[in-house]
C-alpha cells in the first residue's frame, strides 16, 4: 500500500457494497487517491461534515435514502464534486442526478481506471476557493473548518459550526426549528426545539458585532449577511 502524500486526493465513497469499496481502496491508492467508505448515507453525511474530502462517489441504490436524496442533502451544505453511480443505466437517472447537483455520472459496471480518471478530472475543475464562503466581515472555510469575524478567528462548537454552515449555505431561506433539528440530528443525542433558540443565541454572541442571523417570527431563522469576495483568510 502506498503511503499518503501531499498530492493524494481524499475521496468519500457512499455505497452499501463493501466489496466494491475494498477493491476501490486498493486500486485507487496506486493513483494517489485515498478512499474512505460508508455503507449508510447517514454515516457518509456525518463523515462529510466532519472531515475534508476532495470528492464524493455516490451510489444511487442505497438503504435509508436513495442517492438522489443524499446528493440533494449534500448540496445544502457543501459544493464538493459528486460522481454518481448506478446499476440501472437509466437516462432519467442521469438527468435527475445532474439537476440535483451531481458533477459526473458513471453507470455500473465500470472500469476502475475510468472512475480514477473522472475523479482526477473533477478535482482539477474544483474552484480554488470552493471551500470558502465569504460575506461582509465573515469568512467560513469549510476545508479547514474555521470561521473568521472581521479577520479574527472565532471558536465554535461542532453544533454551532454545523448550524452556521446550514444557514449560510442558503442565504435568505427561512429555516424552521424542525429543519434545524433534523439537520443537527446525530450531532447531539438530546436536542429539542427550545435548544435551537439557545444554540442560535450562543452563535449570535460569538459572531458579534455582526448580525448575520435574522429571526423570522412565526417561522424560524434566516441568514442575511451580504456575500463578499474573499480577501484574506487565516492559514
Amino acid at each position: 500500500m502506498l503511503l499518503p502524500n501531499d498530492n493524494m486526493l481524499n475521496v468519500l465513497v457512499i455505497d452499501d457494497d463493501e466489496k466494491l469499496a475494498e477493491l476501490l481502496t486498493e486500486y485507487c491508492a496506486t493513483y494517489d487517491i485515498a478512499i474512505s467508505a460508508a455503507q449508510l448515507p447517514s454515516t457518509g453525511l456525518q463523515l462529510l461534515k466532519r472531515e475534508a474530502f476532495d470528492a464524493v462517489i455516490l451510489d444511487v441504490m442505497l438503504p435509508e435514502m436513495d442517492g438522489f436524496e443524499v446528493c440533494k442533502t449534500i448540496r445544502t451544505f457543501s459544493e464538493i464534486p459528486i460522481i454518481m453511480l448506478t446499476a440501472r443505466g437509466d437516462v432519467m437517472d442521469r438527468v435527475i442526478g445532474i439537476e440535483l447537483g451531481a458533477d459526473d455520472y458513471l453507470p455500473k459496471p465500470f472500469e476502475p481506471r475510468e472512475l480514477v480518471a473522472r475523479v482526477h478530472s473533477i478535482a482539477k475543475r474544483k474552484p480554488v476557493n470552493s471551500g470558502v464562503m465569504a460575506y461582509e466581515g465573515l469568512i467560513i472555510n469549510r476545508q479547514q473548518r474555521t470561521v473568521e469575524v472581521e479577520q479574527q478567528p472565532v471558536e465554535l462548537t461542532t453544533m454551532e459550526y454545523q448550524l452556521l454552515l446550514l444557514l449560510a449555505s442558503s442565504p435568505g431561506k427561512d429555516f424552521s426549528r424542525d429543519d434545524i433539528l433534523n439537520h443537527l440530528k446525530g450531532t447531539e443525542t438530546e436536542l429539542f426545539s427550545r435548544s435551537v433558540d439557545i444554540l442560535i443565541s450562543r452563535l449570535r454572541n460569538k459572531l458579534k458585532p455582526l448580525k448575520p442571523i435574522k429571526t423570522v417570527y412565526g417561522s424560524g431563522y434566516a441568514f442575511v449577511a451580504t456575500p463578499s469576495d474573499v480577501r484574506t483568510t487565516s492559514t
